[in-house]
């Protein structure tokens, strides 16, 4: 929000859930850069900022767990819900806003993609 008013948020349609492997990722490339969107083992989506804090490994690759994604560089762990690092290890990845609507996964973005 700025100065009270709120910013349009569009939903883009990114593809559908099946699209996506359970446990894994998929990325996707937007104006704001590269997009990791994520599906849990109980199929709930989330949605990173494809660069870990620590380093800016490709988060699209890490093996996902829970609702935690561990890089495949240097092992840190995220949440999936918040990008922020786990256990000892501070710092945090941007995350945006992720649903599913008729098994189609809807990524929110600033402008139409």
């Amino acid at each position: 929000m700025m100065d009270g008013l709120q910013k349009d948020v569009f939903f883009a349609d990114i593809g559908a859930l099946e699209d996506i492997p359970r446990l894994g990722a998929r990325c996707v490339k937007t104006p704001a850069g590269d997009i990791a969107i994520f599906r849990t083992a109980r199929d709930s989506v989330f949605a990173l900022r494809d660069k870990c804090p620590h380093k800016n490994g490709p988060l699209s690759q890490g093996i996902v767990h829970g609702e935690s994604v561990t890089c495949p560089l240097h092992g840190w762990v995220i949440s999936l819900r918040t990008g922020a690092a786990e256990g000892p290890d501070v710092g945090c990845t941007p995350h945006f806003a992720v649903k599913i609507e008729n098994g189609r996964v809807l990524l929110a973005v600033s402008a139409p993609l």
